[in-house]
């Protein structure tokens, strides 16, 4: 690790931070040191990152802007890599918009509706990077990623760049073929629609207002933490299960909305997993339900939501 170290510096690959808190990066405010963090410069620098990577055989992932994530207390071994500015362009030909991986999505979302581009105004208010909103296939109010991508630019780990079509990227519900083939998706582009830019910007606003209103952000969390068993909903089944408020060490089920972990203010992963399982288990009782998790979960070990990563 030392000796890739160096060769990142040498080769002023990105900003490096070594035994880094991924608490910082996290908006759950949770999650123990990367042995390396770091934000590459550019799209070069992050291609020939992974060359060294694969050079010295290290472990590797990636992150946007830690939304939907829970990083173990004990961290992550090896190097995460940060998409940020060396990975934020945006540019507009007409309706084709095209956005780097790690663009922030409510930025993007703010940004198109004001210039009367229509399309993405159900994701007003959702946190994160336009590359993680790709792998999750994020959505809301009845749409999603998938609705509106033409292709994706991704990286994968044996060094392949390629545009990814829509059709080839198996989007299904908070799904992508980038949960199951790893890679990182460099930029997104989307086909948009003109529109009347005050009834479109009226829309993402009404959308980012209703999540403010109805959803916990006086607390770190991490958006919604269970996938819904369509035709059910989640939270609602937590709700009505009694258990809105109840609390393992400081992780609490959101008094809010049920679908919602919140930190009040010194939870560990532990706790979070902790709650998962409970919620999970009583869901199960209940209803003969197996519900999923949307967040994912990431850290040293195997991951396993009964106790531990």
């Amino acid at each position: 690790m030392k000796q890739l170290i160096e060769l990142m510096e040498q080769e002023e690959l990105g900003l490096i931070k070594q035994q880094e808190p991924l608490a910082n990066h996290t908006t759950w405010k949770i999650g123990g040191p990367a042995d390396v963090l770091i934000e590459p410069y550019s799209l070069d620098a992050l291609k020939r990152l992974m060359e060294v990577i694969a050079e010295h055989d290290v472990p590797w992932r990636v992150i946007g802007r830690g939304s939907n994530l829970l990083v173990a207390d004990d961290g992550i071994e090896g190097v995460v890599i940060k998409l940020g500015k060396g990975l934020d362009e945006l540019t507009v030909d007409g309706e084709l918009v095209r956005a780097g991986g790690g663009y922030p999505l409510i930025k993007l979302v703010t940004v198109i509706s004001r210039q009367g581009l229509s399309g993405l105004e159900f994701a007003g208010g959702i946190p994160g990077s336009v590359g993680g909103a790709v792998f999750m296939n994020a959505g809301a109010h009845g749409s999603d990623i998938s609705q509106i991508l033409t292709r994706a630019r991704v990286l994968f780990a044996d060094g392949r760049l390629e545009w990814i079509a829509n059709e080839e990227m198996d989007f299904s519900y908070r799904t992508s073929r980038l949960q199951k083939e790893k890679g990182i998706c460099l930029e997104a582009e989307f086909a948009l629609t003109r529109g009347e830019k005050t009834e479109i910007v009226k829309k993402m606003q009404a959308n980012k207002d209703y999540r403010r209103e109805s959803q916990p952000w006086k607390h770190p969390t991490c958006g919604s933490v269970f996938r819904n068993p369509l035709p059910q909903y989640a939270g609602q089944l937590i709700e009505e299960s009694g258990l809105k408020g109840y609390q393992i060490g400081g992780a609490q089920i959101s008094t809010m909305h049920a679908n919602f972990i919140v930190n009040l203010g010194d939870a560990t992963a532990q706790d979070v997993l902790d709650l998962i399982a409970h919620v999970k288990a009583t869901i199960k009782e209940r209803y003969q339900i197996e519900l999923h998790t949307e967040v994912e979960m990431i850290g040293r070990n195997e991951r396993n939501e009964k106790s531990t990563f």
